[in-house]
């Protein structure tokens, strides 16, 4: 009954450090994404801070990669040292992903106060230029979430830009994709995205910030069952003389 215990914790060892494989790659794919994604929203969002989790949890892949070579040959080779070994790394990135957990939900909270202290300055700074950083990132918004202004596009009248043109009109930006011809003058304000931008980059910014949360969660509970495997491994190898290997077949340790 032992033996059949221990030669499943093997071999559900052997698979948790596949998955550790492929888990490195999804926590770098989504650390990336978070990066790539900030820079796009970068001027709604001055807390530079809000990238920890983030460089964290590409840290973090990388280790898995690791982690997951070193339990994989500690597991096969029945390696006492090499599975202590494996299970204090395991141990530090669970505290490590626990960090990122409680960062991500600290940072979370504060998305909202920073876009609504960002917004206006980066809205007052448009001045319709594709060379120009604030003007850029706002048209790119306004584009991909589908909005116009801060609250709606009426607020366009209180900007600099607006008040500079005076040609009674919002960035072209602003106009729907299926209007033809929208030169997102405000005459024809069906023409243009009716929601404010404020509060979609918010719920853009707290979204990408919850896939943080959520990736460090599963993988913090994978890395739990892989531990107890582990453990479960060790106190059979101390206890248990006669120690059969996963591949090769019984032998003695």
């Amino acid at each position: 009954m032992g033996q059949c215990g221990i030669t499943s914790s093997k071999t559900v060892l052997v698979f948790l450090n596949l998955i550790f494989w492929a888990a490195a790659g999804i926590l770098c794919y989504i650390g990336a994404y978070v990066f790539i994604t900030y820079d796009d929203y970068d001027h709604f969002f001055e807390d530079v801070y809000t990238l920890i989790p983030a460089v964290v949890i590409i840290a973090v892949g990388a280790l898995l990669f690791i982690i997951g070579l070193i339990g994989c040959c500690a597991t096969v080779r029945e390696s006492r040292c090499g599975l202590a070994t494996f299970v204090i790394i395991l141990m530090l990135v669970f505290v490590t992903e626990v960090a990122v957990v409680v960062l991500g939900y600290i940072y979370r909270a504060k998305v909202e106060d920073e876009v609504n202290t960002s917004i206006k300055k980066v809205y007052s700074e448009y001045n319709g230029t594709n060379s120009d950083a604030p003007s850029r990132a706002i048209d790119y918004v306004q584009r991909q979430l589908h909005c116009c202004g801060i609250h709606s596009y009426s607020d366009w009248r209180d900007t600099r830009w607006f008040n500079e043109s005076r040609n009674n009109s919002v960035p072209v930006s602003c106009c729907q994709p299926n209007i033809k011809n929208c030169t997102g003058s405000l005459t024809h304000p069906g023409d243009l995205y009716q929601e404010g931008c404020e509060a979609l980059v918010t719920d853009k910014l707290k979204e990408i910030m919850m896939y943080v949360i959520l990736a460090a969660l599963m993988f913090a509970a994978i890395q739990m069952l892989g531990m107890l495997c582990s453990c479960v491994v060790l106190c059979r190898r101390g206890h248990d003389p006669v120690y059969e290997l996963l591949i090769t077949g019984g032998t003695y340790a």
